[in-house]
């Protein structure tokens, strides 16, 4: 087993490590002051009950906490602690927990929060995830603030909006027989679809989006809230097998070609690129995708960086082309076509898309202004009358999902994800994975067999719809909206890259993108990593991977626990087939992989296993 956290993470800081609470059947993980994997009988009941708060720009405070007190029986666990967050200028919020769970089935989590000055927030509050493998589209009892009870369901595709307003309680199946009623006391509380941002849940958060934020906290006013779970129903069934059994692997038939696989070039970083051209063939994209932003001061230096590229490397070119809006559609974009011209930038497609769609319009807010996408789109077709037109969002999938682009106009869709915008936990990056599928299928279900792109999606955040800015990273910690994050160093990201591809290649993807070559979502390393400066990383082996599997038949491949290993196959026009499985996990994993041929193995944390 490899033990260097550096190696499995790119650095040497760890995540906090659970208390495991148990009561009877019903056990939670107590992490940095919050509940995580509530489980009764081994089935997962909710993901989390964390009380979050978040700054103007929805960056999430770390509360330091104190006096922490932690009671276990058989019969019951409790834990108590106070905590406290420094907000600017000074401005401080202390608030006291308490949380209960008793072997019956109930929990009760339970905060009481005083500012001691005037203390600004976006939220602050209980957020409640259910899981949804297992209950998406399924059944639920809501309970709203006025009283009322409507039987109703969880969305199955991705809501854009809230599916439920002014709750005060949901309750859902657990298993056959047995019921949770998740209540919530001290505020009005709603639910997202976090699968937007490809959060493997559904969020329950105080305070509705429509209210406006940020507001103060006054000094000296308690805010007290509470959760309630209730587990009822059937005793009789046993507990679910803990992940112990080895993960068998199973292959279907085969279908649609495997997608191309782009990195993602932005002008500062050409040189660096074409220094290390051996290796950019070597790693062997499809696609060179190249950034250009004139509201970032790209203009003809960055267009001729990347022709100087586009002439020495032959992969296919796409401009991923920032329209900053700001006259005339059409003198805008023929000014960047006759800047292509000028430079001789070989180009095989254009994706372009308003500046101002970077940003998102949540709940409630206004729309900024912006010309009619179909009017973008006809003046970038204008403009570019003999390569393929895309369009959508260089954003989220969010984004794509409120503000729906007229597919008609264009050659292709696309968009990005990324998996810190939430929390930035090893375990909560993980688990995004399990809602790719969701994504892509509420993606065809609005565009149908349009041809579609993902990416450039990355573990960290290139750019932050949500606030003014992504967060800078400097000591490489793990933080949500994050520019850097340092598990895109380590075994880490080759296992979530394996796994990306994974969970998407039903989708029938045209072009899959899940990093640069260089810079800090490249494929190569930067001073201070354990391995020399510009030698490959980790996620290099497995970009390369996806390179070759690429326009392979996807070969359908289930595991026996894909919250363990996944399997990602494809098969060769001569009938050869190539399977990469990844643990996802920092634990060593038996693999019974007898179905392929193959001895069975035991895969070490996060790794990648290329069989074929």
């Amino acid at each position: 087993m490899t033990t260097d956290p550096f190696l499995l993470h790119g650095t040497r800081a760890v995540d906090a490590e659970p208390v495991r609470l148990s009561a009877g059947p019903l056990s939670a993980d107590f992490v940095n002051g919050n509940l995580r994997t509530i489980r009764h009988r081994g089935v997962e009941v909710l993901r989390a009950v964390a009380y979050i708060v978040r700054d103007r720009d929805w960056g999430t405070y770390e509360p330091a906490l104190a006096d922490l007190v932690i009671e276990q029986g058989d019969d019951r666990f409790s834990a108590r602690y106070s905590a406290s967050c420094e907000g600017p200028g000074g401005s401080r919020l202390g608030f006291r927990a308490t949380i209960e769970g008793r072997a019956d089935g109930s929990l009760s989590f339970d905060v009481s929060a005083l500012p001691e000055s005037d203390f600004e927030t976006n939220r602050c509050g209980f957020c409640i995830l259910h899981p949804i493998a297992g209950l998406a589209g399924s059944p639920v009892k809501v309970e709203h603030t006025d009283g009322s009870v409507v039987d109703t369901r969880l969305p199955l595709l991705i809501d854009p909006w809230q599916p439920f307003k002014d709750m005060r309680a949901i309750t859902h199946q657990v298993r056959p027989g047995v019921s949770a009623e998740c209540r919530m006391e001290g505020d009005i509380f709603e639910m997202e679809d976090q699968r937007n941002w490809s959060d493997a849940s559904y969020k329950t958060y105080v305070r509705p989006l429509a209210l406006p934020w940020p507001y103060v906290l006054p000094a000296g006013q308690t805010n007290r809230q509470t959760i309630t779970l209730r587990i009822t129903g059937d005793e009789k069934s046993t507990a679910a097998a803990a992940g112990t059994e080895p993960v068998q692997i199973e292959l279907g038939a085969a279908g649609a070609k495997l997608p191309d696989i782009g990195v993602v070039i932005y002008p500062e970083d050409v040189e660096a690129a074409l220094a290390k051209l051996p290796l950019l063939s070597n790693l062997g994209p499809q696609q060179l995708l190249l950034h250009y932003d004139p509201t970032r001061g790209h203009g003809l230096d960055a267009l001729r960086a990347h022709a100087r590229i586009a002439a020495v490397f032959p992969a296919k070119t796409t401009l991923e082309c920032v329209v900053a809006c700001a006259g005339d559609l059409d003198s805008e974009l023929s000014e960047v076509a006759e800047m292509v011209r000028r430079v001789g930038l070989r180009l095989d497609a254009i994706a372009v898309s308003p500046s101002v769609d970077r940003q998102s319009t949540p709940p409630g807010s206004v729309w900024p202004a912006c010309p009619p996408l179909k009017d973008v789109y006809a003046a970038a077709r204008r403009a570019f009358p003999d390569i393929r037109l895309g369009g959508g969002m260089f954003s989220y999938f969010t984004e794509l999902n409120r503000k729906r682009a007229p597919a008609g106009a264009l050659d292709f869709i696309t968009h990005c994800t990324c998996p810190i915008v939430h929390a930035a936990d090893d375990l909560s990056v993980m688990q995004s994975l399990e809602a790719l599928p969701f994504i892509t299928q509420s993606t065809r279900a609005i565009y149908g067999a349009k041809p579609y792109r993902i990416g450039p999606s990355t573990i960290a955040m290139r750019q932050n719809p949500y606030g003014g800015a992504t967060k800078d990273n400097p000591h490489g910690q793990r933080i949500a909206m994050a520019n850097r994050d340092p598990r895109h160093a380590g075994l880490f990201a080759a296992a979530w890259a394996i796994g990306y591809a994974a969970r998407v290649a039903p989708a029938d993807l045209e072009v899959l993108t899940l990093s640069s070559f260089t810079g800090s979502f490249g494929v190569l390393a930067e001073s201070g990593e354990p391995v020399a400066e510009g030698s490959p990383r980790p996620i290099f082996q497995a970009i390369k991977g996806l390179c070759e599997l690429a326009g392979l038949a996807h070969v359908a491949a289930k595991t026996s626990d894909e919250t363990r290993v996944l399997a990602l196959a494809g098969r060769s026009a001569s009938g050869e087939t190539v399977v990469w499985l990844a643990n996802l996990t920092a634990d060593d994993v038996p693999v019974d992989v007898s179905a392929l041929g193959q001895r069975d193995l035991v895969m070490s944390p996060y790794a990648i296993v290329r069989i074929g």
